[in-house]
């Protein structure tokens, strides 16, 4: 049977032919959530002659009562002419205290201060945090004893949506479809066309609907412009806030305490963010209480202590090639530097890859029957109101590498996705197992990340799972991992080398590369790349100093002052105001003076004082590991690291040569291969 003809008998009245949205928009800039509660009252049918009648009273609607920014004068006047008129628009209320009366602001028709009954506050409490559209009818009456007041008067507000919601007759619905029938239908209710998109983009899709149906689920997505990453947080349900801009304080987002009012996560399922390289707060605890929010859903202003259900929701544009972002960087570069913090971001239970979704076209916009849009947030609402999170261990396992926050991150993504696409609670082993997996990549992009910002305290990232039924263990990884290494195979140029170098103010460690252009002269030095720090100009000049100093002992006939020497740094990893460089500048000199190349894919750790004794590497676990993720075959490693070995996972060793080296000139022939 056709899908149309299957939804609309089985969702009689509740769904609609999302062409009509779109054709109707186009002249009234209307959420979507609006548009179609309108064209569900009216067309929800498949008989065209009914139809065609629903939609020209949809378009009278929207002509007589919808009021358009540029024609407000022209509705307020009919309002004062007729005496009594219905109009739509976004309603938002604020508390007067100095009248001790609540006052009424209608966006559109640009007019505030209407006194409106507290009844009204009480019963919809989103009216007092960025308003709601509604259907208002309104009253004129001028009083000329009282001309400080407004002459609107509300006879009647009701918000736009669905009066009630049957799950049981919803449930009873979903049994009908297949899987594949039910995520084409949920992808046209918000408004895509399934057939355009490949699979990976249809779950990607799908994840992005996770947090209308989770409590408490935080996710962010960063990826492209225009591939529709804000639309369904703005558009598709009156249950979601996004804030443009980033701009905001505690007391809009968690309690005003002069108010005594619960802010946006007590009123919202959720609040989505646009541009989180805009997020900032005007207080300087916001990130703090963002964090212990994202965490347990609670959080204490004052002496009181509240809890709230809302899900956070992050997304921006990552700019440039991921694959360049993944060597240099790390793929939360957006974000504002404060809120650069692994604790802050150990919350995130998802990593949604945008960058995987296709920018958007027409062809990807649907003219098929879907859900009206209030419809499906009201029924993503009620379940809210369950958990599968339990499904997981009926068929498996997880692995050893999750920790608590992997295992609650995981378990809730497979909760929201089983309950989008099984509301109904009747799946299979290999629905949960592709859930499972997709859940496990968000999470561990999310420690990669991770791993790259906070070093070997997150280097558990091996995600897999247990088949309880085979006992076979299953790996999962990340796709944008699996790009070319940082360290090519093959020999470098003399004078060129790698090395791992630190920030000398936050201690942050990364990849550097050194290469070294030497021509006749009279024993010139210059540098390029370096940056302006105090602290790396002293170490070249030290590594220089001792290379002339040294020079004679590593090959008699060489001579400081017949040549001219140029050093190029770059920095990989983008780590600023480098230190411990003083080994690897000396190495490169004498790499390039010998005209013999450092062993193919090497890495150098540890450096040395201006005496010559050798520095060991801090951290060497960290240190590994961005050699590891950035393609090193060998370590050449000072001997004072041997005593870090028992603080480095024994699994992370097995990945390297290791070349060991006990002073700097030691080093020098060790990592040229000479014996």
């Amino acid at each position: 049977m056709d899908l149309n003809v299957k939804l609309n008998e089985y969702f009689a009245g509740k769904v609609v032919r999302k062409d009509f949205t779109k054709l109707i928009r186009e002249g009234a800039n209307v959420p979507v959530f609006v548009l179609e509660y309108l064209l569900g009252m009216y067309c929800s049918s498949m008989d065209e002659t009914s139809i065609t009648e629903g939609l020209d009273k949809v378009k009278k609607i929207l002509k007589d009562n919808y009021v358009r920014p540029d024609e407000a004068e022209k509705v307020k006047s009919i309002i004062r002419e007729k005496g009594l008129y219905k109009i739509i628009d976004k309603a938002e209320v604020k508390l007067n205290i100095k009248k001790d009366v609540y006052e009424l602001r209608l966006s559109n028709l640009g007019v505030s201060n209407i006194e409106i009954s507290s009844n009204y506050v009480k019963k919809y409490e989103k009216l007092l945090s960025g308003g709601i559209w509604c259907l208002i009818t309104l009253e004129y009456l001028f009083d000329e004893n009282s001309k400080q007041s407004s002459p609107f008067i509300v006879a009647n507000l009701k918000p736009i949506q669905m009066p009630n919601m049957n799950m049981t007759e919803f449930y009873e619905g979903r049994n009908h479809f297949s899987v594949d029938e039910w995520i084409d239908i949920i992808l046209r209710s918000i408004g895509m066309e399934p057939t355009n998109l490949d699979d990976n983009a249809k779950f990607h899709l799908i994840a992005r609907m996770i947090p209308f149906v989770e409590n408490n689920y935080n996710i962010c997505e960063l990826g492209p412009r225009g591939t529709g990453k804000s639309y369904v947080y703005d558009e598709i349900s009156p249950n979601s806030i996004l804030i443009s801009g980033g701009q905001t304080t505690v007391a809009n987002l968690f309690y005003n305490m002069g108010r005594r009012a619960i802010g946006l996560v007590g009123l919202w399922d959720i609040v989505a963010f646009d541009e989180v390289g805009g997020i900032k707060f005007k207080d300087k605890d916001g990130i703090q209480i963002m964090k212990g929010f994202m965490a347990n859903g609670s959080f204490a202003r004052g002496r009181e202590h509240f809890n709230a259900n809302a899900s956070m929701v992050f997304i921006g544009n990552i700019n440039g090639s991921i694959e360049n972002l993944v060597k240099t960087s790390h793929l939360l570069n957006p974000f504002p530097k404060e809120m650069i913090d692994t604790a802050f971001f150990d919350r995130f239970h998802h990593y949604l890859p945008g960058w995987e979704i296709p920018k958007m076209r027409p062809e990807f916009f649907t003219d098929q029957y879907g859900f009206i849009s209030d419809y499906l947030a009201e029924w993503m609402r009620e379940l809210r109101k369950s958990t599968f999170a339990d499904a997981i261990s009926k068929y498996f396992k997880l692995g050893k590498d999750l920790n608590q926050r992997d295992t609650i991150a995981v378990k809730k993504t497979v909760s929201g996705l089983l309950k989008l696409l099984f509301p109904n609670g009747i799946y299979a082993k290999e629905d949960v197992k592709k859930c499972l997996e997709y859940a496990l990549c968000g999470r561990r992009r999310i420690k990669e990340q991770l791993k790259k910002i906070g070093g070997m305290e997150f280097y558990d990232v091996h995600f897999s799972y247990i088949d309880l039924e085979n006992n076979e263990e299953i790996y999962v990884s990340v796709p944008e991992s699996g790009g070319k290494a940082l360290i090519p195979e093959g020999e470098l140029n003399p004078g060129s080398l790698y090395a791992v170098a630190g920030n000398s103010n936050s201690g942050h460690k990364g990849l550097i590369r050194l290469d070294l252009q030497r021509m006749p002269g009279s024993g010139k030095f210059s540098h390029t790349g370096f940056g302006k720090g105090n602290t790396v100009k002293e170490e070249i000049k030290e590594a220089v100093n001792f290379f002339r100093a040294n020079l004679s002992s590593l090959q008699q006939n060489l001579k400081y002052t017949e040549f001219d020497f140029h050093l190029k740094l770059t920095d990989l990893n983008g780590i600023n105001n480098l230190k411990d460089i003083e080994l690897s500048v000396f190495i490169s000199l004498v790499s390039s003076s010998l005209e013999r190349s450092v062993l193919p894919q090497t890495v150098i750790l540890g450096s040395m004082s201006i005496g010559g004794s050798v520095i060991g590497t801090q951290n060497l676990g960290d240190a590994l590991q961005i050699a590891h993720d950035s393609g090193a075959k060998k370590i050449l490693l000072p001997a004072s690291d041997m005593a870090q070995i028992s603080s480095v996972p024994p699994d992370l060793f097995t990945k390297f040569s290791l070349i060991i080296y006990s002073d700097p000139v030691n080093a020098v022939f060790k990592a040229l291969g000479v014996e």
